[in-house]
Order: structure tokens, then C-alpha cells, then sequence
């Protein structure tokens, strides 16, 4: 289906496409292990442990979980957080509350206490499974500060966090850095027995498609983090359309890196390979050295990065040497923020496997519109491509509404199965991003051609894309305004050949106060995530401001650019 033949840049929903799926996610993988029992599902591959699964086992560890949560009274629509990096477990953990009708709630490993504390109150949090180290960073001590209940053991009734935390009744470790107090991922297994099959089986099939699966936290233009409640219906259907566009195959092997608390892991990485029958071959961390030595392992076909990680894997020293047998990658997946083409056009270049690019935020399950693999490569790596099937897209004036012609710039708005179906506990919140009739605003400025090709040129919304990683300036600016020396602050995103977006701040500090950019950086890591810590950090007299008041942020741009740029040339 191509745009309307008004003119105006609107997409209509593909009527041939196939119907969607009305089917649950725990129903879906049981659906894959009696078709592909004996296939390799999952495999993690790290030097301190190695284990695949097949689809046959993988449910098996799923249902074995599925009956442990429920013999520790996690239950439907429980929300269940999990804070840890990539490992078996939060893949086991994410099928196994969808089976059972609970809500994974995704939080960011590297988040602090005040970050944390935000979410477990926003989401009123049951259980939460969390690693006790991130990064060198001791999680296990913050939470013992958080909770001082917990290392008294799991109480008889009642909460571990009292009055701050009510709903929280219980925290399970998971790998071996310990979180004093709280039950071990062994542990919890061993309420199984517990449950039999038939209760197990009477739970999941009360879960309904149209259930919340998932709660995945996004911050707007109030800095409080916003949580968009995913269904197993959105999630699902998305994966299945992403992977039937991109050419997914059976036979296929994933080799990723992609973070599971994102979109782009838990959905794009272990949903598509699950839509398609395929493998994922799934790292804690990301190296560009390791990943292209997995791809050479274990036959990897498909990649899913962002072009910070491709860029960096162009610069493997094998790779430019032409020593890496990489003849089976067949399907480089990438999005998140602006794709360099470049980048892209090298590696197909190099490697010879084929760009798929997306488009794609939080609260659309996530993939909005994809490359088509029979287009001229030219066109997929200048544009995002278009609409998934029974996808509605429009462009639109921001001001009066009115859809805009094809060309024309405006904010792009989406409608269909994929939209969330709402921010939890936020009811203003939804109403203002989602109208009567469907329609979510995504808050980004877009083009779209004659054929439907979108492209997005700007953000209306104050966001700024480092590496992958959605940033928020506000969140960032409340943290920095908490420092005693600091009277304003203001962040903004300037151009990076990395990252593609790197964080400035400019910061205008009460009088007589002394303050340094290192000093700031060092107060900032104690308090918020590595990746929010300003890069660049300008102190001026004040910010440039319009007639009534309102910092004039696109100011505040030009002039961190015009600083680098000095800087650079220097």
C-alpha cells in the first residue's frame, strides 16, 4: 500500500498483508518447541560460561520458572523488575512472567539509587531480580542502603522496602556477586515442585494477547521517567512482521549485543529470533573483537547493533585485514539514531551482508517502519524505509494537526496494534500522547516520499540519541540543578562521529561558587548512569533566553558547536 494518492503524506495500513497473530508469548514459544524441539534456541557464550538451549529446553527452563514464580505468589499483572545484564536468566524470566501473565518491568543495570527508587515506587514494584554488580559498580550495597529490611532475611509478611517500597515482597540475586539478604535464582526454582502442571496451565491460558507484557520506562519533556505498557499483541506482531520483512529464515543465527532491557533486546533480538524459529546468540557486553569472532563460532547470520557498534567493528584489525571468515552474515539490523550511510554502504562493501535499517521508539513495540531487502541498496541506507504491515503513519503539522503533503516536514504520528497501550499510573500523561482516536505522537520531525519513505530529520521533543541510548536533557538537568554550586543548567545533544550524539552542559553557578567540569563528572557518576554523565560542560554567565522568559535551546546549540569547533581547530 503506498501513500495516499492526495498527496498527503499519509500511510495507510497494508490490506494484504497477513492477519496478525492473536497469540500470547509464553503460547508462542510452546508453539516453536513442539515444531523445532531439537533446534538451538538460545546460546550464551561468554569465556566465564557457555550453555545453549535447545527450543525444547528453553521451554522446559521456562515452565519450571513459570511454576516457581507462582509458588512464590507472583501472579497476573504482578510487576516484576529485572536489573541486570545480558544472561540466561533475564531471557528465562522474560518468557516466563509472559506465560504467567505478569509484567517485566526493564530497568537500566547502571542505575543509581535515585533512578532505581523512582522506579520501584512508580511501578509499585512485587519482586525485583537483580545482579549485585554492574560494571565494578556494587548494586548489592546500594540496595542494602535502599533496604535496610533486607538482609534480615525474607519477612513473614509485609514488604522488604516498609513504607517506601510496600509492594516489594520479594529480591532474588541472580549470578554469583552477592546481594546480601536476598534469595538466591536457585533458590526460587525450588518452589516448582509446588505447582503442578495443571494449575500452571490453567494460569496461562487466562493470559489474553491483548495483556500488558512488559513495562518499558521512557523519560519526556516533564523528566519523570514515563512507563509504556507493552502487550504480548503489539510485541509479538511486531516481531513477526520485522522478521518476515528482513527475511528471517530458521536456519538463521543472531550474533547481538544489544542490551535485553531495551526494546531492541528483549523484542528485536529474542522475539525475532523466536518469529522465525532461530538462534540468538547472546553476549553480556559489547566487544567488537568478540562479536565478529561469535559470527565466526557459530555460523552467525544476522546482526543487530547500533552504527557506533558497526563502526567499531569495521575497525577490527582481522576484519580490515581480511582474515575473518564472516561469508555467512547475511543481514546487518541496525537503528536507534541517524545512520551514517556510509558506515553502511562499507560494511556491505566489505563483508557483503545486506543493511536493514529501522525506525523505530519505545512505545510502538518498537519497530515502526523498516527497509524492504528488494529495494536499490542506495535507498535503504538513506532512508528508514516504510511502515511495518497494518501499520498507519501520517505526517502532520504540529501546531494545527492538519496532515502535511508529501515532502513536507512535520511531527510524525503512528496508529495501530504496535502503540502502547498507555503509561502506567499516568493517565494525563497518555491522554496527551495519544489521541481519542489512536493516533501516538512520537514527538520527531519526519519527511516522507512519494513511495512512503520516511525520514526523520529532527526531534521535536528534547531528546538526544548517544550511541543507541534514548538521553533525556531534563532528567539530566534536575540532577545537575541538585549541586550546590549550580544556579541553571541546560543540555543539549551536539554531533558526534562515534556516537552520533554526545551530551553538553552548560551550567551558570550561583555567585562566589567555584566549580570545575572533572569535579562536576565525578559528582555525576555517584548519581546517575554512565551514559547520562555529561561529556562536554561549559560554564557561562546565563543562557540565552527569549522575550518571555524560555531558554532558547537552539541557541544554546549553535553555541556548543561553534565551541567544539574552536576547539578543533585550535
Amino acid at each position: 500500500m503506498a501513500v495516499t494518492a492526495t498527496g498527503l503524506a499519509h500511510w495507510l495500513p497494508e490490506a494484504s498483508a497477513a492477519p496478525l497473530r492473536e497469540t500470547t508469548l509464553g503460547a508462542l514459544l510452546a508453539e516453536r518447541a513442539a515444531a523445532l524441539p531439537g533446534r538451538p534456541a538460545l546460546i550464551f557464550d561468554e569465556p566465564q560460561a557457555r550453555a545453549t538451549w535447545t527450543y525444547a529446553e528453553l521451554d522446559a527452563e521456562v515452565t519450571r520458572l513459570a511454576k516457581a514464580l507462582l509458588g512464590h505468589g507472583i501472579g497476573p499483572g504482578q510487576r516484576v523488575a529485572v536489573m541486570a545484564a545480558n544472561c540466561p536468566e533475564w531471557v528465562f524470566l522474560e518468557y516466563a512472567l509472559g506465560r504467567i501473565g505478569a509484567v517485566l518491568v526493564t530497568v537500566n543495570p547502571s542505575f543509581r539509587q535515585g533512578e532505581l527508587d523512582y522506579l520501584l515506587r512508580q511501578a509499585r514494584v512485587s519482586a525485583l531480580f537483580v545482579a549485585g554488580v554492574f560494571r565494578g559498580f556494587d548494586v548489592g550495597a546500594m540496595l542494602a542502603e535502599m533496604l535496610p529490611g533486607l538482609n534480615r532475611g525474607r519477612p513473614s509478611s509485609g514488604s522488604y522496602g516498609g513504607s517506601a517500597y510496600p509492594d516489594l515482597r520479594l529480591v532474588v540475586q541472580i549470578g554469583a556477586a552477592a546481594v546480601p539478604g536476598a534469595l538466591p535464582f536457585n533458590g526460587v526454582l525450588e518452589a516448582a515442585p509446588e505447582i503442578s502442571e495443571a494449575a500452571l496451565a490453567e494460569v496461562a491460558q487466562g493470559v489474553r494477547p491483548e495483556d500488558v507484557l512488559q513495562i518499558q520506562y521512557t523519560s519526556g519533556t516533564t523528566g519523570k521517567p514515563k512507563g509504556a505498557m507493552l502487550t504480548h499483541r503489539g510485541t509479538i506482531n511486531n516481531a513477526l512482521l520485522a522478521a518476515e520483512r528482513a527475511g528471517y529464515r530458521e536456519t538463521d543465527v543472531m550474533v547481538s549485543a544489544m542490551p535485553l532491557f531495551h526494546t531492541a533486546g528483549c523484542v528485536c533480538n529474542v522475539m525475532g529470533m523466536l518469529a522465525a524459529g532461530g538462534c540468538l546468540v547472546m553476549m553480556a557486553d559489547f566487544d567488537a573483537g568478540r562479536l565478529l569472532d561469535l559470527i565466526e563460532r557459530h555460523g552467525g547470520t544476522i546482526t543487530n547493533g547500533v552504527p557506533t557498534m558497526y563502526i567499531r567493528m569495521l575497525q577490527d584489525p582481522g576484519l580490515v585485514a581480511g582474515a575473518r571468515d564472516l561469508s555467512r552474515w547475511r543481514i546487518a539490523y541496525t537503528g536507534g539514531t541517524s545512520i551514517p550511510p556510509q558506515v553502511m554502504l562499507d560494511l556491505h562493501a566489505r563483508v557483503g551482508c545486506e543493511p536493514v535499517i529501522i525506525m523505530g521508539m519505545t512505545e510502538c513495540s518498537p519497530i515502526i517502519t523498516q527497509t524492504a531487502p528488494d529495494e536499490p541498496l542506495e535507498t535503504r541506507v538513506m532512508t528508514a524505509g516504510v511502515p511495518l504491515p497494518h501499520v498507519e503513519i501520517r505526517i502532520v503539522d504540529p501546531v494545527s494537526g492538519e496532515t502535511r503533503p508529501v515532502g513536507a516536514e512535520g511531527e510524525l504520528q503512528i496508529r495501530g496494534f504496535l502503540v502502547t497501550a498507555g503509561y502506567f499510573d499516568m493517565a494525563k500523561q497518555t491522554r496527551e500522547t495519544i489521541s481519542a482516536d489512536g493516533w501516538l505522537k512520537s514527538g520527531d520531525l519526519a519527511v516522507m516520499d512519494a513511495e512512503g519513505h520516511l525520514r526523520i530529520i529532527g526531534r521535536i521533543k528534547d531528546m538526544l540519541i548517544r550511541g543507541g541510548e534514548n538521553i533525556y536533557p531534563v532528567e539530566i538537568e534536575d540532577w545537575l540543578m541538585q549541586h550546590p554550586a549550580i544556579a541553571e543548567a541546560q543540555v543539549v545533544g551536539v554531533p558526534d562521529p562515534e556516537f552520533g550524539e554526545e551530551i553538553f552542559a552548560f551550567v551558570v553557578l550561583h555567585p562566589g561558587k567555584t566549580l570545575e567540569g572533572g569535579a562536576l563528572r565525578d559528582w555525576c557518576r555517584t548519581r546517575i548512569a554512565r551514559h547520562k554523565v555529561p561529556r562536554h560542560i561549559a560554564f557561562i554567565e546565563a543562557t540565552p533566553k527569549t522575550a518571555n522568559g524560555k531558554v532558547r535551546k537552539v541557541d544554546l546549540r549553535r553555541m556548543a558547536e561553534e565551541m567544539l569547533e574552536k576547539d578543533t581547530t585550535a
